[in-house]
């Protein structure tokens, strides 16, 4: 059994569900923490910001059963965020879980938060040239993202592979860290030496027409709660349309709407395609991570789900607490 009694080791334990977003994700990590005594650690990047709700899908206070939720509401919109500082985060607040005697319960669907808690990567310290950056981003409105994404890939494949051709922001500091350094941004992030052997990793997954249907209902409910207000105040705030947080799904297609440019209509079906998009996205980085068991989630209730995944790893994990009793 892995203890839950140490901390900053490949021993020390975590849970993880993972998965294509509207895959229930949050319904079955919410009875599986109350199941197994569990504190629940976000992976997405997107629910870090304040003042974003709807367009998130943040779990409201009502939704958590109870649950400790961690990495959720830590920065406003306009604030400079990103893996590093989230892994730095995350590997903190882990820690102090299992020294609490409980088990950290990692939930999301950005696979590169989640990959950056479960194989602990510490991310380069590369520094940051201005000049380079804005010379880059020139370049990028002169010429087109996806030449700038073209010529990332002539000098790191493996960042290009793995980053969206949207994705300016990193394929910007991918080739600034190539030029400063000589090297790759994954030549210069260290890894874990040793794999995690705390690890269960579960991951959520349903027939496409079936994933299809969940997002677009999904949408058209943001939209009916408010998501139009939401983005509005966001503006009127001072919150530029150009930050990363207001480029996140969701938040550029009303964007869109709000500047007279298309119809709600025109930015709902938008939304949608996109958030299909994603979700393909999704499913295909985490495929790749032999690790995970999957779980068929169609036609099936989160508690039934819940029970499957806390089947597996109840006894597996002892809190330390329990053999001083």
């Amino acid at each position: 059994m892995a203890d839950i009694d140490a901390c900053g080791d490949t021993t020390a334990p975590l849970l993880a569900i993972v998965g294509p977003t509207a895959t229930g994700k949050t319904d079955v990590s919410v009875i599986a923490a109350q199941k197994l005594g569990a504190e629940i650690i976000s992976a997405d990047s997107m629910l870090v910001y304040r003042h974003m709700d709807i367009g998130t899908a943040k779990p409201a206070a009502g939704e958590r059963g109870g649950v400790a939720h961690h990495m959720i509401d830590v920065v406003d919109p306009d604030d400079e965020y990103n893996v590093a500082i989230y892994s730095k985060q995350a590997e903190g607040i882990m820690t102090d879980i299992v020294k609490r005697g409980k088990l950290p319960l990692l939930v999301g669907g950005t696979g590169l938060y989640v990959k950056a808690v479960v194989d602990g990567y510490s991310f380069s310290e590369a520094g940051i040239d201005p000049g380079l950056r804005q010379r880059l981003q020139k370049e990028c409105e002169a010429m087109g993202k996806e030449a700038l994404h073209k010529r990332l890939g002539q000098v790191d494949p493996e960042s290009a592979s793995r980053l969206h051709v949207n994705d300016v922001k990193r394929v910007i500091r991918a080739l600034e860290v190539y030029y400063l350094t000589g090297q790759t941004i994954s030549a210069t992030s260290g890894r874990r030496d040793q794999e995690r052997k705390g690890l269960h990793i579960f991951g959520l997954v349903m027939d496409r027409r079936e994933l299809y249907a969940r997002i677009e209902k999904r949408v058209d409910r943001m939209i009916e709660h408010g998501l139009v207000d939401e983005v509005r105040r966001l503006l009127e705030k001072g919150y530029s349309e150009k930050l990363t947080s207001m480029q996140g799904l969701g938040y550029k297609e009303i964007i869109l709407y709000l500047r007279g440019i298309i119809s709600l209509e025109e930015a709902a079906d938008l939304l949608k395609k996109r958030t299909r998009n994603f979700a393909k996205r999704q499913l295909t980085w985490f495929r790749r991570d032999h690790r995970i068991r999957w779980i068929d989630v169609n036609d099936r209730r989160p508690a039934d789900i819940a029970v499957e995944i806390t089947a597996e790893v109840e006894g597996v994990f002892k809190p330390a607490s329990n053999e001083l009793k």
